[in-house]
């Protein structure tokens, strides 16, 4: 009788575990995946953009997304999304001041609301920064990782504040032209520009424990190269910090869907269980941290690829 053949066992990457400094408190992770929920603050996000007219009503939506799960809150003023270069009909100039209007009512009504709630202000303006972490802001998440307003690094080392450096490839009016990139400059050329805004980030005495990666899928990143970056994502963790992923309703996501039947997908629950199944695979990957838009939905598959990672 032959014996059984032995099947390879599936190798998850192994997740660093260490805390995260950020400006009043740490987080630890690794042990289990952390949840970043979005709360769009803007009127024409590619997502949910506009839903929130008033701040109670955004309060009440960050709130409802603490009850499901969430460990953390994004808060976003401005649309970053693809299309959105001068000329282009939807395009809305947003200045420090308009973004902070929008901004800051919210963030001081949730900090009087649920004062231990970790905020995160998704801004690349070094005076939005400022004003943010002043009225209780946690974490600065930069979408540029420091490379479109040169006085964030200082910003963000005098808080002091946790970081979250993302790489982005040029800015949204030159996305849709750039030149594609092959898969193994997809990974060399993220893994470059997030040693880069590391660097930069050190230079002004940024500690390494205040700092999270992002890999920026759908910054810069065109189509297939997303998948081409999802796939090699562990050997960022090389770099030497833990990973927060955002995937969540990315347009690569509904266009592949799309090729897959043959025709537009429109259906938001398709772009969820899509978002799902990349979370999984990110976290699978060697991501700490989650940045999603349901998180009901990402707290249960958060739970079972941490069992698969434990296992």
């Amino acid at each position: 009788m032959t014996e059984p053949r032995a099947h390879p066992s599936f190798p998850p990457a192994s997740r660093p575990r260490q805390p995260w400094r950020l400006r009043t408190r740490s987080l630890h992770l690794g042990a289990r995946t952390l949840v970043m929920g979005v709360v769009n603050l803007t009127p024409d996000s590619f997502s949910d953009g506009g839903r929130f007219p008033a701040p109670e009503q955004a309060v009440e939506y960050a709130l409802r997304l603490l009850r499901q799960g969430a460990d953390i809150l994004d808060l976003g003023a401005e649309s970053t999304r693809p299309g959105t270069q001068a000329g282009h009909p939807d395009h809305a100039t947003v200045s420090a001041t308009e973004e902070q209007d929008r901004l800051l009512p919210v963030l001081e009504m949730l900090r009087r609301e649920r004062l231990e709630a970790i905020i995160s202000v998704d801004t690349y303006k070094a005076t939005t920064a400022r004003a943010a972490l002043a009225a209780g802001a946690e974490i600065i998440n930069d979408v540029s990782g420091f490379t479109w307003d040169a006085a964030m690094p200082e910003t963000c080392a005098a808080a002091p504040c946790g970081v979250v450096l993302m790489h982005t490839r040029g800015r949204p009016d030159e996305w849709s032209t750039q030149p594609q990139l092959a898969p193994q400059a997809v990974v060399a050329t993220v893994r470059d520009g997030l040693a880069r805004s590391l660097h930069r980030a050190h230079s002004v005495g940024i500690a390494a424990e205040s700092i999270v990666l992002d890999p920026g899928y759908g910054f810069g990143k065109r189509g297939e190269e997303n998948y081409a970056l999802l796939r090699a994502q562990s050997s960022l963790l090389a770099l030497g910090r833990p990973l927060l992923v955002g995937l969540s309703r990315k347009s690569f996501l509904r266009h592949a869907l799309a090729a897959r039947r043959g025709r537009e997908v429109r259906s938001r629950a398709a772009l969820e269980h899509a978002s799902l199944a990349a979370l999984t695979a990110a976290i699978l990957a060697g991501a700490s941290i989650v940045r999603v838009h349901s998180v009901a939905a990402a707290v249960e598959a958060a739970s079972v690829a941490d069992l698969l990672l434990e296992a």
